[in-house]
């Protein structure tokens, strides 16, 4: 008998194929968007924790309050004063300062705007620095100690798409108007601000921007078992001291990688929500049309209704079967969904990795996700066929053979 329940609506969906498909479009386009985007949001989540993850909990950011990133922007200014304060601070291993600036690159007569940023040539400070930005000589050499105008530049400078010529070891290419000789590459990174970006050595950056002694923000690693938030708050105390600031007038920020995670993401919700909030509209529109044919489906088989009723058939197991009817639609719709949207989650993915590399984007399946959808369709398609099918239940069977 529980059988039945199923199978005399699966046979009604099969016989009105067409109307059935009509049906479902409304609801599968909803819980694929819904679900393409929760997947994406949780891969990108997944790629910024695993980057944070790779710079280790052992590391501090340290920049001018105010502006953009590394303190761009911002009137406040940290020094290589402030850096040796840092360096002499209680549990700190080391730290080294880094300088970004706007620059124009010029080769082979193209003038392409980019970032370059100045870097220690002290081994142990360039490998900090390397850890942290993630950067990996792909050709050629590092900065040494007593390099000047040489520069190392990112992946997309091998490349013919900056200049219509890619740039080779050994060639010159003017930064800021000045003349730097190429000594090496970067691997590619996948992000175009990254991969289009040159590395100096920070006291040529200093003379070339006319920033002297000017770092823009400052990387510190804690000594090995000290606690990161306890060295925090030694480095924010030193710095105060150093800058005559009185508490709560810090005009610096210092940042650790579980909270740059932590901001990421609270954006990354934001963002989730308002696109799921406009996914849904979908699904809403979807759950009427479930309706709308649950309605009609009534009405055509009125007839039906009579005789089931006239055989015995109570009104909730005619209630029961126009509720299961809606909910296969929902379930129809939602699995359909499910596939599309876990497909498209993936293609998005695919062209990360191909245009952009693997660190940006990292898509699991959550299996969890996917039964939560499935009976979160089943249930739309049960409310919304909740009325068609109460209204059902309750026609009188002679009135039911009557109808024309």
């Amino acid at each position: 008998m529980i059988k039945d329940y199923f199978i005399i609506p699966w046979r009604e969906i099969k016989r009105r194929r067409l109307r059935s498909w009509l049906t479902l479009i409304g609801v599968f386009i909803g819980i694929a968007a819904i679900v393409s985007l929760i997947t994406l949001g949780q891969g990108l989540e997944n790629a910024i924790e695993g980057q944070f993850q790779a710079l280790g909990k052992d590391k501090l950011f340290i920049s001018p309050k105010g502006g953009t990133f590394a303190g761009i922007g911002s009137s406040v200014v940290m020094t290589e004063d402030d850096l040796e304060v840092i360096k002499r601070t209680a549990g700190v291993k080391r730290a080294t300062g880094l300088a970004y600036a706007s620059s124009g690159y010029e080769f082979n007569e193209v003038v392409r705007f980019n970032f370059v940023s100045g870097i220690s040539t002290e081994p142990d400070e360039r490998a900090l620095a390397g850890e942290a930005q993630t950067w990996k000589i792909a050709q050629g050499r590092n900065l040494e100690k007593g390099d000047r105008f040489k520069v190392i530049l990112g992946y997309e400078y091998t490349q013919d798409t900056l200049f219509e010529k890619a740039v080779e070891l050994g060639d010159t290419i003017l930064i800021n108007g000045r003349e730097f000789k190429v000594i090496g590459f970067l691997e590619k990174i996948g992000s175009p601000p990254d991969d289009q970006s040159g590395l100096i050595p920070l006291d040529t950056f200093g003379e070339v921007f006319n920033r002297e002694d000017e770092v823009g923000y400052i990387i510190v690693q804690t000594q090995p078992g000290d606690d990161p938030a306890v060295v925090a708050a030694e480095v924010n105390e030193e710095l105060r001291k150093s800058r005559n600031l009185d508490e709560g007038e810090e005009d610096f920020t210092i940042q650790t990688p579980e909270q740059f995670a932590e901001a990421f993401g609270v954006v990354l919700d934001v963002i989730q929500i308002v696109l799921i909030g406009i996914a849904a509209i979908s699904l809403f529109v979807g759950g009427i049309g479930i309706m709308n044919t649950m309605y009609t489906s009534v009405l055509q088989r009125t007839k039906e209704i009579g005789i089931m009723k006239a055989l015995g058939a109570k009104n909730s197991q005619i209630l029961y079967l126009f509720l299961i009817e809606s909910g296969l639609y929902g379930l129809g719709g939602g699995l359909i969904g499910v596939i599309l949207g876990i497909g498209f989650a993936l293609l998005v993915e695919l062209a990360f990795v191909v245009f952009l590399g693997p660190a940006f984007l990292s898509v699991e399946i959550d299996l969890l996700l996917v039964a939560g959808t499935l009976f979160f369709s089943f249930l739309i398609g049960c409310l919304s066929g909740l009325a068609p099918a109460r209204s059902a239940s309750k026609q009188k069977p002679v009135d039911s053979l009557r109808y024309e």
